[in-house]
């Protein structure tokens, strides 16, 4: 766990069989009014609520949490997370907001073979990932989370609901799988993506200052080279199509 700015703390995933993505703590603790950005892998909530409980801030005092997607790295622990914290409302974006109130898993698992597997090595029930959305995002709002204010862009691709929490002020970017450090992206073969629409949300999230780069998983950036998105988007766009 390592403390970004006096604002935001990271929490790294602890990958097991598949990935598990990062949980980002958002917020001015004094604010009492913290948001958690993303959960995580199924049976890594124990350790990403103790996680919190180390930074100080009290499970009472987070107030929501931000999905930047729906996959199951993501989301496969936020059962257990909210059973913890049982007020924190769920804000996810639209695209993906209406499935999980349906129990509609296309958008958690991607694919069919994939769901069959972690079905089976995990022993997920159908239906595990249907959850009340309080919020639904659409991209354009501009949120006040503990006294830090974050933009949300809509930058699908990856899937069809992927959003990038931007902090302006600290140049702070938390672009979910849409993109990595290492001139990496996310993948773009599953329910609901798109080569296309991510090669056009690397071009949006390239017209940003870039200081500390913050993905789903892999490492984190600090003090990003200039273009180092735009760089990436150019070294896939053959690809993105």
């Amino acid at each position: 766990m390592k403390q970004i700015t006096e604002a935001i703390y990271f929490i790294p995933g602890q990958d097991d069989m598949i990935p598990d993505s990062h949980v980002y703590l958002v917020g001015r603790p004094d604010s009492k009014d913290m948001t958690l950005v993303d959960a995580g892998l199924m049976g890594k909530g124990t350790y990403k609520v103790e996680s919190i409980r180390k930074t100080g801030v009290q499970l009472a005092d987070i107030k929501r949490v931000i999905m930047t997607h729906t996959h199951l790295d993501h989301i496969g622990c936020l059962g257990e997370i909210l059973r913890a914290i049982p007020d924190a409302e769920l804000w996810v974006h639209k695209a993906e907001a209406d499935l999980l109130e349906q129990g509609d898993e296309r958008a958690v698992y991607g694919m069919d073979m994939f769901q069959s597997m972690c079905q089976a090595q995990y022993g997920i029930r159908p239906g595990a990932f249907m959850f009340q959305v309080h919020r639904r995002l659409e991209g354009g709002e501009t949120l006040d989370l503990g006294g830090t204010a974050w933009e949300v862009f809509h930058i699908p691709g990856h899937s069809a609901g992927s959003i990038g929490l931007y902090n302006r002020q600290d140049k702070i970017l938390i672009p979910g799988d849409t993109v990595y450090a290492d001139y990496a992206i996310g993948r773009f073969d599953l329910y609901g993506a798109s080569g296309a629409q991510l090669r056009d949300s690397l071009m949006r999230l390239a017209n940003l200052e870039v200081n500390f780069l913050l993905p789903g998983h892999n490492r984190m950036m600090e003090a990003v080279p200039p273009g180092y998105i735009l760089e990436t988007a150019k070294q896939w766009e053959p690809y993105l199509k």
